[in-house]
């Protein structure tokens, strides 16, 4: 955290920054670790933060300018056009990009000034990677919560503290306001519950139907009296051990830590609950292991011992809901970008993937493609 020059941020993006940073010194502290930084470098680099909107260009060299476009992946997120030596050469680094519109925001950009060269990510870019539609997707979460109601049973739900929360939210609410669910209660993990007032803090920043639901205060989902804040280790004891059919929403979204781990090894042992995962699992992550079908883990407990811990639980993939773009829709994002681009490189992807969706791209649209190794430096010009 030495850096002191500036760092720049759509509004949104530097609240949740400095919130899950803050949350990382917290998570540190209780596990006995020491944190790569302090809160005292968190207030600095906040100070030093330069908030930007969507399609406001700044100088940020004498030579170089930037420009923010909506990237569809969460609140604030953000796809950087930069504007090189005079228009010399113009860059879109994309990063993390959603193609299509969801409950929570509006769709990737793909209008652009100028564009000779990106980057494009990969994490479901495989032939394979064919995901269910949005639709799809609900009805499948609307079965797993009636089977589980009928049951007796509670619904756990890992998700990622940005995003993915919040997405599921809306689609629980509206499941319950239409009553295509019985009314049950949401528990939702203060992680969770914190950045959920970030996006009610900026509303424009959402798709158009939840940004006009907001400014009418009695129509907030995010209000919806379905939802309940959990907090201490003992309220989600409490929850465990006394309420009846429930959803809870916790962090990590991919049981790598945080209160969902907590929560997966009371409920796992009980038929009648489910986990239900919304988000990526990693490679060698607990969330990939139960994913892939394992039923036997060894965890640590409260006493700090290790306990067998047997999974009997229903175990639901509904992989529709990412933030991440499908296959079909970053091809269609390339297809539909404008200008079209004369060289793509493709990143943050298993390997195969990039390299499929390198070669897939470079036969569909005649570009110019790269799959870079780890370390390896490309010449965009």
């Amino acid at each position: 955290m030495g850096y002191r020059g500036p760092i720049y941020f759509t509004a949104p993006t530097r609240d949740v920054g400095a919130l899950l940073c803050l949350d990382y010194i917290g998570v540190a502290f209780k596990e006995a670790k020491k944190a790569l930084y302090t809160a005292s470098d968190v207030k600095e680099m906040v100070k030093h933060a330069i908030w930007l909107d969507y399609e406001e260009v700044c100088d940020i060299t004498p030579d170089i300018r930037i420009t923010f476009y909506n990237a569809g992946h969460t609140i604030g997120s953000a796809m950087v056009h930069l504007h090189i030596g005079n228009g010399l050469h113009n860059f879109l680094y994309t990063g993390d990009t959603k193609y299509a519109r969801t409950k929570l925001l509006e769709a990737a950009v793909t209008k652009f000034p100028r564009l000779e060269t990106m980057t494009l990510e990969s994490t479901y870019g495989g032939k394979d990677n064919v995901q269910p539609s949005r639709e799809e997707c609900e009805a499948q979460l609307t079965e797993v919560i009636k089977r589980t109601v009928e049951r007796k049973g509670k619904v756990l739900i890992p998700v990622l503290g940005v995003g993915r929360a919040q997405e599921v939210m809306l689609i629980v609410e509206e499941l319950v306001r239409t009553k295509q669910v019985p009314e049950i209660p949401v528990f939702v993990q203060g992680m969770v519950w914190d950045v959920t007032a970030i996006h009610t803090a900026y509303p424009d920043f959402l798709n158009t139907q939840v940004k006009k639901a907001i400014f009418q205060h009695d129509n907030n989902p995010f209000l919806s009296p379905i939802f309940k804040q959990l907090g201490s280790a003992k309220e989600r004891q409490q929850v465990i051990e006394e309420h009846g059919s429930c959803v809870i929403l916790a962090t990590s979204g991919m049981l790598n830590g945080g209160a969902s781990v907590e929560f997966f090894r009371e409920m796992a042992g009980d038929a009648r609950n489910s986990i239900v995962f919304v988000s990526y699992q990693g490679e060698g992550s607990l969330g990939r292991r139960v994913q892939s079908g394992e039923k036997e883990f060894l965890m640590e407990g409260h006493n700090g011992r290790k306990e067998n811990i047997t999974v009997k639980m229903e175990v639901v993939v509904i992989e529709g809901l990412s933030g991440h773009s499908s296959r079909n829709e970053l091809t269609r994002f390339v297809y539909n970008l404008e200008p079209r681009p004369k060289k793509i490189i493709i990143v943050h992807g298993e390997s195969s993937r990039c390299l499929d969706l390198a070669s897939s791209l470079h036969k569909l649209n005649k570009i110019e493609t790269n799959a870079p190794k780890n370390l390896e430096a490309i010449r965009i010009r």
